[in-house]
């Protein structure tokens, strides 16, 4: 089993000073490598349908509509399935010692995240994008294989990677960045984004509600 992880929107919890308000990390999960070899085949060929250079990354933010439809079309007939957390990062709502720095809030949702998760995973290896500080990188890879426990093991590894080299983390900033465009409503196109891989949601919770 393997899962992608990425999220969309930023940790911090300074929404006047322009932070979004909603944080959300997601889970993509395939069942096998099969299905991981399946994801680079159809991202590679979409590539050269768009005529785009080998290297070119998939990037939500940064695509233009055309190329958004265009993957999210080719991501539709994949096989994987994802789990997704929003937090509402209203200071109305939120409090908590955990969510007090960005570091420390990010990894609480992620384990929210792997927790709805837990009943579907055994023996993943867990794939994050790799950013910030190799320090905070290896103590959210510790934190996250803290969640097995005696009765079962559902984390077999946990890697840091660069996206630009992972069609999986590519397919997981999509599916974190059409979450999250949901989530905040009015906001253009996000039901045509989302109708896409709609069918392929399990568990999107939003916190507090």
């Amino acid at each position: 089993m393997f899962v992608f992880v990425d999220e969309s929107g930023y940790s911090g919890l300074k929404i006047d000073a322009g932070s979004s308000r909603f944080f959300t990390v997601v889970l993509v999960v395939f069942a096998d490598e099969e299905e991981v070899r399946a994801c680079d085949v159809q991202l590679n060929s979409l590539r050269k349908e768009l005529r785009k250079p080998p290297d070119f990354e998939f990037h939500f933010s940064e695509n233009t509509n055309r190329v958004r439809e265009a993957f999210l079309g080719a991501a539709a007939k994949l096989d994987f399935v994802y789990y997704a957390f929003v937090l509402d990062k209203d200071p109305r709502k939120l409090w908590g010692p955990g969510f007090k720095y960005k570091a420390s809030l990010y990894k609480v949702v992620c384990r929210y995240v792997f927790e709805n998760a837990r009943d579907r995973l055994v023996d993943a290896n867990v794939t994050f994008d790799r950013s910030g500080p190799w320090t905070f990188q290896a103590a959210l890879g510790k934190y996250i294989k803290g969640l097995n426990d005696k009765g079962k093991k559902i984390i077999k590894s946990v890697k840091m990677m660069s996206s630009r080299s992972s069609n999986q983390l590519q397919l997981a900033d999509y599916v974190a960045a059409v979450t999250n465009r949901v989530q905040q409503g009015k906001k253009k196109n996000a039901d045509v984004y989302w109708r896409y891989i709609a069918h392929k949601q399990i568990s999107v919770q939003k916190w507090p509600e």
